[in-house]
């Protein structure tokens, strides 16, 4: 059975080792230093350390989940132990030719997950190296599709996809309390709001995936003349909601260069 190692164990990358363990399709080893924050993997078979070499000399496939500015440190610290293994690298602003510099003979994917994959349902836009072959890449694509849904896209628009995807999530979250909070202002049951909005979410997201159509097809299929739709749909034009949404995406974008420009000039 194929080895992957999760090396940072956090949020994200507790996450991946826990989605890999349940599937029964890979041994999993998984470091951190406090480790008494993720015992509950060892019940799902995960092998636990605090020693990050041991979790890449016992891994096929090693994932780097460490904070950006801790990337180069740890990758000093395993380098000898990654020739021809593949290193996926879900952290942001660390492009992959900094991560070549120190492990020249591996094999590298950079991917941007989201935090949906707590519940299977991330999408992940992902990198790679030229060194990577096809076999390789639909092995890792295998434990992306895991946890959710992956699409390759071009290195230099990974900080778009940071501001836009990785980021995403907070932005649904904020539309989805708004709409709760306006079911509240209008009289609906506390808990109603917030689920019949987050529903209305993740049903409306799936039918543009599964049919196909435009958004603005199923916006067309809700409207009808002089109706609740388009006096709704008339106010958050009046208030710019699309302007709003994307003044977000160039702003967090700009972030997310700067950022990586200050990381990686050092």
């Amino acid at each position: 059975m194929r080895a992957v190692g999760v090396i940072g164990a956090g949020q994200i990358g507790s996450a991946i080792a826990k989605i890999l363990a349940e599937s029964g399709r890979w041994v999993v080893y998984a470091s951190r230093r406090k480790i008494y924050k993720v015992e509950g993997l060892r019940d799902l078979g995960v092998h636990l350390t605090a020693d990050n070499r041991e979790v890449a000399e016992k891994s096929n496939i090693i994932v780097l989940a460490v904070k950006p500015y801790k990337v180069i440190e740890v990758l000093e610290e395993i380098s000898d132990l990654t020739d021809g293994k593949i290193i996926i690298s879900v952290a942001a602003a660390v492009p992959i030719r900094r991560i070549k510099a120190v492990c020249p003979r591996a094999k590298v994917i950079r991917a941007m997950p989201n935090i949906a994959l707590l519940v299977k349902a991330s999408f992940t836009a992902y990198s790679k190296d030229k060194d990577v072959t096809p076999e390789e890449e639909a092995l890792v694509l295998e434990i992306f599709k895991e946890l959710g849904y992956a699409h390759e896209i071009d290195e230099e628009l990974m900080d778009a996809v940071t501001a836009l995807s990785g980021s995403g999530p907070a932005y649904i979250a904020t539309l989805i309390e708004a709409m709760a909070y306006a079911g509240l202002k209008v009289g609906l049951p506390r808990d109603f709001s917030y689920l019949s909005s987050a529903y209305t979410v993740y049903g409306t997201a799936k039918l543009y995936i599964e049919s196909g159509k435009h958004p603005s097809e199923i916006k067309e299929m809700v409207l009808t003349p002089a109706g609740t739709t388009i006096e709704g749909i008339f106010y958050l034009e009046e208030s710019g909601i699309r302007t709003a949404v994307m003044k977000a995406v160039e702003a967090a974008t700009r972030r997310a260069k700067e950022i990586a420009k200050a990381l990686n000039d050092k």
